[in-house]
């Protein structure tokens, strides 16, 4: 069986919508639609917050019971094994029907099934009228333990954030170079090392930046974080990003926060910028142009919004 494509489920709130679809952008050079996305690029389900689940296609066709037959022909044998009908938007197929459609699969498999704790996943999916059969991986949250942290503050961004912010930064790869230039206890850095980045942070404040490496350690993740000023970081990176001071406890005037995007773009090809205002005009003075620029509420009851920017040097 050859694999050409790959089915996208996701899952988010609605406040979250805007922000879901810049990080499917950057990540697949599409956005998801209908909380599905088809693609040929390959990446796992717990690199995102929003994917729920991915699956690996292996057999297609516009005709199920062409389908059946072209999964018969394959003589699938494998032991503990399950077989689930992944329901994607618009598909009505009725409860009753998808049940049937998974004995037909199932009877066409050789081996023992294993429902509880499977070692091999199949799905089936029906999607603007076509049949799928694949391998499926699903989003096994494991990164939520981050919530765990030894450290953190109520206004600290949460994890579905930090976890886009990475992947709008790092989408060249594991190789880019990241900085987190205001790091504060580590949130953006814990999901960047478990996706397996390179990344350093900085901070100007002792105590967070104490905080920070503590957290680090408690999930064993071993990278640095200097307590220095931003302007100081002599080391050059390819993406910063930067969740900007605008809390009671870390207040930043807008010259504090022109240095910070100043002093970031000398060292950054790319910035990926959160703020609580309007800060194009810091960015364009810095010699960078916002490419790309979204909206996200804390949660759907309340009016704090934060913007995030993404921004390129005006001359790239």
């Amino acid at each position: 069986m050859q694999t050409s494509n790959y089915i996208y489920t996701y899952i988010y709130d609605h406040h979250e919508s805007e922000l879901c679809k810049l990080e499917s952008k950057y990540l697949f050079k599409q956005e998801e639609k209908d909380k599905v996305l088809i693609s040929d690029v390959k990446v796992e389900p717990s690199c995102s917050a929003f994917i729920r689940k991915r699956l690996d296609v292996h057999l297609s066709s516009e005709n199920y019971l062409d389908l059946i037959e072209k999964i018969k022909s394959e003589k699938i044998c494998v032991d503990e094994f399950k077989v689930e009908y992944v329901v994607l938007n618009g598909d009505r197929t009725r409860y009753k029907d998808r049940l049937d459609k998974l004995r037909d699969v199932g009877y066409n498999i050789d081996g023992i099934p294993e429902y509880y704790k499977p070692k091999t996943t199949y799905a089936i999916c029906f999607h603007e009228n076509t049949w799928y059969f694949g391998t499926l991986l699903k989003n096994d949250f494991s990164w939520e333990k981050h919530n765990k942290k030894p450290f953190s503050y109520s206004n600290s961004i949460n994890i579905n954030i930090a976890k886009a912010l990475v992947n709008m930064a790092g989408k060249s790869g594991n190789e880019s170079k990241l900085l987190d230039a205001c790091c504060g206890v580590g949130t953006i850095m814990l999901e960047a090392c478990y996706a397996g980045k390179h990344i350093e942070g900085c901070d100007i404040n002792w105590k967070v930046c104490r905080q920070a490496r503590a957290n680090l350690a408690h999930f064993n993740y071993e990278t640095t974080v200097y307590r220095s000023d931003i302007k100081d970081i002599e080391k050059r990176y390819d993406a910063a990003i930067i969740d900007l001071p605008y809390n009671l406890f870390s207040y930043a005037d807008e010259n504090t926060i022109a240095h910070i995007i100043e002093s970031s773009a000398k060292i950054a090809n790319q910035m990926v910028i959160v703020s609580t205002t309007n800060i194009s005009e810091a960015i364009d003075k810095a010699g960078f142009k916002v490419s790309d620029h979204c909206s996200v509420r804390k949660n759907e009851k309340t009016n704090f919004v934060r913007q995030i920017w993404v921004c390129v040097k005006t001359n790239a």
